[in-house]
């Protein structure tokens, strides 16, 4: 009877200590998941800032030349 108390505790153990590892990996995973898409955001929140820029730049570039021209 001993044996058989001692193995139920034993996995009983087991048990716990491989769900608690399992959550412990799962809330770091989602934890990492979230910085991730914040990056994503940050990163994609630039591109679009840089496509503005750009807009602007190419349009300056172009009142530029045409100031140029007509000083010419």
């Amino acid at each position: 009877m001993t044996d058989i108390l001692t193995a139920i505790i034993a996995f009983a153990g087991t048990l716990v200590g491989s769900l608690g590892g399992i959550l412990a990996a799962n809330r770091l995973t989602v934890y990492r998941i979230e910085q991730l898409e914040q990056k994503v955001s940050k990163h994609n929140n630039l591109v679009e800032r840089m496509f503005l820029v750009e807009s602007s730049t190419k349009s300056a570039h172009h009142r530029i030349d045409e100031l140029r021209e007509e000083i010419k």
